[in-house]
């Protein structure tokens, strides 16, 4: 066997082998039908999280594909309503869920067991339901103002669906990017995110942010260098805060991290237009 030969083996194997992690990550994170050949381990599914942005990407794109074919046949405000919908159904609410989670355990514990213990309960509470009703009728509310402030009746489609991109890659990155330097607090045998949770390296944190930061191409450096000073903002405030209230995070604080982050990205998205319009 020739070097060549033995060469396109092992580079068709390392492909092979980062394939399945990024199946790994999109079953983890959503309900989109994976190979049945996709190997599962915690120790895989824990590299896994290098494909958390690439996911978010994906996920964007096609829940802006549902809102461009509903906005050829319906009004603006409900072809993104439903194509809002979509995206919940191609996520199963993973993240919405661990935001509910979180707004219970901190809201409603006045320890950190105690906040720990009503975070693992399935049932949603009061603040789960108002904070999470809030969360989404806020999102729903900026990308329908980014949708029509960037003048989709015109075809003009493109900055919207970066918007999209943006926030989903971006969000994920953040609530990733807290596992490099935050304990994990929960207990492994209650908690499905307890593999994803255990570790991450340098490399792989590089890979979330230069994937994420594809789709801010689209916009100005401004725009971005704004962007990223106020999520690292919010990331320390974060992070802070969730170690003062149970010592570090969990999978439901992770979810938060995530919804959180994306509004900031709408938020200031949508700020830059009205200081400096396109």
């Amino acid at each position: 066997m020739s070097k060549l030969t033995v060469g396109l083996l092992k580079l068709r194997q390392r492909a092979g082998a980062e394939l399945n992690l990024f199946f790994l990550a999109l079953s983890f994170f959503s309900r989109i039908p994976t190979p049945k050949s996709m190997v599962y381990s915690s120790a895989k599914l824990n590299q896994a999280n290098r494909y958390f942005s690439l996911v978010g990407l994906l996920l964007a794109a096609l829940q802006g594909v549902f809102f461009i074919l509903f906005m050829h046949i319906l009004p603006l405000s409900i072809a993104l309503l439903l194509s809002l919908a979509a995206g919940l159904i191609l996520t199963g609410a993973f993240h919405e869920d661990g935001l509910a989670d979180m707004a219970d355990g901190i809201g409603g514990g006045l320890t950190t067991a105690q906040r720990l213990t009503i975070m693992k309960d399935s049932r949603v509470g009061t603040y789960g339901v108002v904070t999470l009703v809030t969360v989404l009728a806020l999102k729903y509310l900026l990308l329908l103002e980014l949708a029509q402030r960037m003048n989709l009746a015109t075809g003009s489609q493109l900055q919207f669906l970066a918007s999209l991109l943006l926030g989903f890659a971006l969000s994920r990155t953040l609530a990733a990017s807290l596992i490099i330097n935050t304990s994990y607090v929960s207990e492994q045998s209650s908690s499905k995110s307890k593999p994803l949770a255990s570790s991450q390296t340098a490399g792989e944190l590089l890979i979330l942010i230069l994937t994420a930061l594809l789709p801010a191409l689209f916009f100005s450096l401004g725009q971005v260098l704004c962007l990223l000073l106020l999520l690292l903002l919010f990331r320390f405030l974060f992070r802070t805060w969730l170690i003062e209230k149970i010592g570090g995070i969990t999978g439901d604080c992770l979810g938060a991290a995530q919804q959180i982050s994306e509004l900031i990205i709408y938020i200031v998205l949508l700020a830059s237009i009205f200081i400096a319009p396109y």
